[in-house]
């Protein structure tokens, strides 16, 4: 993969942050983008990689990411979508205005920025698409219906768009881990003991390890080293899958 030029949302931290560095690692041009310009800009400057500020909600600003990406290495090969965020609360108290943000960065924004590199990867014959999903892709738990519903609609994109590139050497393929130790699943805690009625520590053993055979957090770099393998060559019969790290959660 040297000298691949490759788009990580969210890569400011979490998983992104795990996944940009293992691609710089392996000899990819590392794009970040992110909405916190101060992380952004210092895991960018850490890992070697190049920082663009955005708010992946504007249709505009995901353009710009892809436009801004192809400036400066002169294309787009690789793309992980891996930007996200969670609200946690009953439908019935659920605000419609966290509903649509999370639709328009977890699901509307996978497909713009697949749109606007899409035409890159097929003048190039070669392109690489990975959509961070969830286990949550896969299965439902209560009071995040917003979350839920925009990685469901992420492994349908992730088929359409697996089965239009084939021809054009693009895979695309999504990657559904169960609760990884990042910030965000950190900042999860308080709000799940509060929606939920039970103790902070009571959230990790009871909700977050409760379906997984193999009792611990994932950590980031498990994810990353997956998103490794399918964007190289190795992997360029593998499209459409949405491949768990789910500690044996959806083996039952």
């Amino acid at each position: 993969m040297q000298n691949k030029v490759a788009v990580v949302t969210g890569g400011a931290s979490g998983i992104g942050r795990a996944v940009a560095e293992k691609l710089a690692s392996v000899g990819c041009k590392v794009v970040i983008a992110d909405f916190n310009p101060e992380t952004g800009s210092v895991a960018a400057e850490q890992i070697g990689a190049s920082f663009v500020q955005a708010d992946l909600s504007d249709a505009e600003q995901c353009r710009s990411v892809i436009a801004q990406a192809a400036e400066l290495h002169g294309s787009v090969d690789i793309l992980v979508n891996n930007a996200g965020f969670q609200h946690i609360s009953p439908i019935e108290e659920f605000p419609v205005e966290q509903w649509n943000k999370l639709i328009g960065v977890m699901l509307t924004a996978p497909f713009l920025l697949m749109r606007y590199a899409w035409p890159m990867m097929k003048q190039n014959g070669w392109g690489r698409v990975i959509n961070i999903a969830s286990v949550h892709a896969v299965v439902a738990s209560p009071f995040k219906a917003g979350y839920i519903s925009a990685k469901h609609g992420v492994i349908g994109l992730t088929k359409t768009a697996a089965l239009e590139g084939g021809e054009f050497g693009i895979t695309v393929n999504a990657i559904c881990p169960a609760y990884v130790r990042t910030p965000l699943v950190e900042n999860q805690i308080a709000d799940q003991a509060r929606t939920r009625g039970i103790r902070e520590d009571q959230v990790v053993t009871d909700v977050m390890l409760k379906n997984a055979a193999i009792k611990k957090l994932i950590e980031p770099e498990e994810v990353a080293n997956l998103v490794a393998f399918l964007a190289s060559d190795q992997a360029s019969s593998i499209t459409g899958s949405s491949l768990t790290i789910d500690s044996g959660w959806t083996a039952q």
